[in-house]
């Protein structure tokens, strides 16, 4: 694999609109695939852990989950310098806290 691969749930709008930016953004270094239109995959979580936040496999195989997949895929992205901030030590809580709370509102709509 030579490009990071983010899983994403394009039967959400709020993912899809999210997506939709990255897409426009991105590198070519990153493969972008709707859940429900991937075959099944054994080298995959299942479908339901897909589901339930953000996942990103790295070109070397790595599995990131969550705000550290959402950081990632933005890395790919010129504004890539303005997401590296959520990650620092003082802010991570916050961020993390906020895609948290960002699930659950999710899980609400759908």
């Amino acid at each position: 694999m030579d490009k990071d691969t983010l899983y994403y749930d394009g039967a959400c709008p709020l993912c899809r609109a999210e997506i939709g930016k990255l897409g426009r953004h991105s590198s070519n270094n990153l493969c972008l695939v709707d859940i429900h239109q991937m075959d099944e995959d054994n080298a995959v979580p299942d479908r339901e852990a897909l589901l339930s936040r953000l996942h990103l496999r790295t070109a070397d195989g790595e599995w990131l989950t969550g705000l550290d997949a959402n950081i990632r895929a933005w890395h790919h992205t010129p504004f890539r310098r303005l997401w590296r901030v959520l990650a620092w030590p003082l802010i991570r809580p916050f961020a993390a806290l906020a895609y948290e709370t960002w699930l659950k509102l999710r899980a609400r709509r759908n």
